[in-house]
């Protein structure tokens, strides 16, 4: 009965010229995408990346804004949009490197539900259908967004194109998407589409071109900010808090009495005819008359790309101090706690998150793998929501890169005890007329359909984010994944956090040495070497199983293993517990101790498994049990000759302290 509605999207430009506004009205863009299929809007995700926060402003590039700014704007720019419209930020991520000093990176998504009567389709219904504009008035702001997006940033960009930023205005969001949803479910719609990218001129001309239909748009109807634009002004103008809708004659006065009663502004602008051209009246004189063909039908280009083979060598080197190289791991901005990120966002309003970011014992919580939300009133049908992307990885080896994203979506999904569903990409990288940065992008997408054509997961929506360039440096290529999983009754939903002593702890999954791109090198200053590898067969086999002990009741904690490795895996459950943990490693053969344990392998689960039915789990997953949960506050490493013990609130401190005091 009812459909899921995915959505994603980048902000990139505009964040990095203005912070606050480009965040927020990325938001409010992605919600509009989800809106104009006539779904509810449940909750949004929000992947960002910037450059180090301890960056000496020396070393700042001219006319580029410093990190920390960035950061603390577009937090509080999507915490401000998205907590006011009243839709939870469930999920997303948080990346530092040094790729994204010039260009910060700001990806959005969206999730809805809707009635799958009641999808509707970013067209026209008829000729004689009329064209209502309705929500914000269209101003100056936000001219030529679109193509601002699609060019290198350089010193100038601060001054040329501030005015292409969108100035966003939630509050308007609120009432004019209920007025939008309330007209859908009266079924007196005929089209619907946002009003982003391109303004009046994207969104009257595809909707009429996917019709095979033409339209008429009257720019005087147009409801404007100020006096004295431009027609090419009011055409191209991306104002935010916009929706176009088309609507029989018949239907028109009770559809402009509902948008009344929500004090939402709407105006009939244009008309729908057979003419398959776009044509737009100012003062009485035709200014626009194109044929929609020609103004829309895609241009194909055969551009040189150039593949660069890289060698992956494992290098040689002492092992360090282990007890200080993990506590230095877990204070590592990429790897430590996000809660003061993640508490700045309303991750509850409607009511309906039921496995929140944040899990574990009340105080001492730690990173989910994925968020879960009960979409429905009357079903405990749900949804499990993860974003992941490693640009380490993605750097060293954009195709295992790319494909260990997927892959991680994938592990994320089924820790919560989901079955991976979809996914949607936003794929980020410079500029594509460089044959190297295209033969990046031409390399990540195909390790993308390596995987998910491995798992038989669809790719539902997306987007692609080019040009994310300056003179100074280019993006590590980022193909940003944001994954969705089902899961049939959300009450047997399994979070991270350690649940009980006595109860054992098993490593799914194979480790390898394959350190490239692994915090534990970057730690060390240690460069090069294997990106690791993704194995679907074997990922695949233990999935399934890894999912039937869970739908028996024996796996009482969960968590994959990612960047840190199993030290940060087995920390951040402990962290949520509250409990120690004592782990045998001897049970991983052939390694190294510092690789077993800093090792970034694909394919991996840490599981908390009953004390009492150890027996019947291992029956049914193939695992190696490496450890047992206990009350004292310690993490015990064992590992033939080696013995280490680690104070867990000490190592919750390093954790807590990674970049809390970064976040006002």
């Amino acid at each position: 009965e009812y459909a899921y509605v995915v959505a994603f999207e980048s902000h990139n430009h505009p964040s990095a010229l203005d912070p606050y506004g480009g965040a927020a009205t990325g938001i409010g863009g992605i919600l509009r995408d989800v809106i104009c299929m006539g779904a509810q809007p449940i909750a949004l995700i929000d992947p960002l990346f910037f450059g180090p926060l301890d960056l000496p402003y020396e070393k700042l590039p001219k006319g580029t804004k410093h990190p920390q700014f960035l950061f603390r704007g577009v937090i509080a720019g999507i915490a401000d949009y998205g907590n006011r419209v009243g839709i939870p930020t469930v999920a997303g991520m948080v990346e530092f490197d040094n790729s994204y000093i010039t260009n910060c990176l700001v990806n959005v998504g969206c999730i809805g539900i809707v009635k799958k009567d009641r999808v509707v389709h970013s067209r026209v219904g008829n000729v004689g259908d009329l064209f209502i504009l309705a929500g914000g008035k269209t101003g100056r702001d936000g001219i030529h967004g679109v193509t601002f997006a699609s060019s290198e940033l350089n010193e100038e960009s601060e001054e040329t194109s501030i005015p292409a930023v969108q100035l966003g205005y939630a509050i308007m969001k609120e009432p004019l998407m209920h007025a939008c949803l309330e007209i859908n479910e009266k079924g007196l719609l005929t089209g619907m589409k946002d009003l982003g990218g391109g303004g009046l001129s994207c969104a009257a001309s595809e909707m009429a071109f996917s019709s095979n239909l033409g339209a008429t748009i009257y720019l005087d109807e147009v409801p404007l900010k100020e006096k004295g634009m431009k027609p090419w002004e009011i055409w191209v103008s991306e104002s935010q808090e916009r929706m176009m809708l088309t609507v029989k004659k018949e239907n028109l006065s009770e559809v402009l009495e509902i948008f009344d009663f929500w004090d939402v502004p709407a105006q009939v602008v244009g008309r729908v005819d057979a003419s398959k051209r776009i044509k737009a009246i100012y003062k009485g004189k035709k200014v626009l008359d194109l044929d929609l063909e020609f103004l829309i039908g895609g241009v194909r280009y055969e551009r040189k790309y150039e593949i660069r083979g890289k060698r992956f060598r494992e290098p040689r080197f002492n092992m360090p101090d282990l007890e200080k190289i993990i506590k230095k791991i877990l204070n590592s901005p990429r790897i430590g706690s996000r809660e003061s990120i993640i508490r700045r966002y309303d991750h509850e309003v409607r009511g309906q998150t039921i496995i929140k970011p944040m899990q574990g014992v009340i105080g001492y919580q730690t990173h989910g793998d994925a968020a879960v939300i009960k979409p429905l009133e009357h079903s405990y049908r749900g949804l499990a929501i993860t974003a992941d992307v490693n640009p380490q990885f993605c750097k060293l080896d954009p195709y295992w890169g790319a494909a260990s994203a997927v892959e991680e979506a994938i592990r994320n999904l089924v820790s919560v005890n989901s079955l991976p569903h979809s996914f949607a990409d936003c794929l980020n990288f410079g500029n594509p007329e460089k044959p190297e940065r295209l033969g990046e992008f031409i390399l990540a997408c195909n390790g993308l359909y390596f995987v998910a054509n491995s798992f038989r997961i669809p790719f539902v929506s997306g987007n692609v984010s080019f040009y994310n360039e300056t003179p100074h440096a280019w993006i590590a290529p980022t193909p940003t994944i944001l994954g969705i999983g089902i899961i049939e009754d959300v009450r047997n939903a399994i979070t991270v956090d350690l649940k009980r002593r006595g109860n054992l702890i098993y490593l799914i999954g194979e480790s390898r040495r394959e350190m490239g791109g692994s915090e534990y090198y970057r730690v060390l200053g240690i460069e090069g070497g294997r990106v690791p590898r993704v194995y679907p067969k074997e990922t695949k086999n233990n999935m399934n199983s890894l999912l039937m002990a869970m739908k028996r009741g024996i796996v009482r904690s969960c968590h994959d293993l990612s960047e840190g490795g199993l030290i940060v895996g087995i920390c951040e459950m402990a962290f949520g517990g509250n409990l120690g943990v004592d782990l045998d490693l001897e049970k991983i053969p052939r390694l190294r101790t510092d690789i077993k344990l800093f090792s970034e392998s694909n394919g991996r689960w840490l599981v908390e498994v009953d004390r009492k039915r150890y027996d019947e789990f291992e029956e049914i997953v193939n695992a190696k049990r490496i450890g047992v949960v206990k009350k004292e506050k310690e993490i015990s490493i064992r590992d033939g000759k080696i013995s280490i013990d680690l104070s867990l609130d000490e190592l919750r401190k390093e954790w807590n302290n990674a970049i809390e005091s970064e976040v006002e």
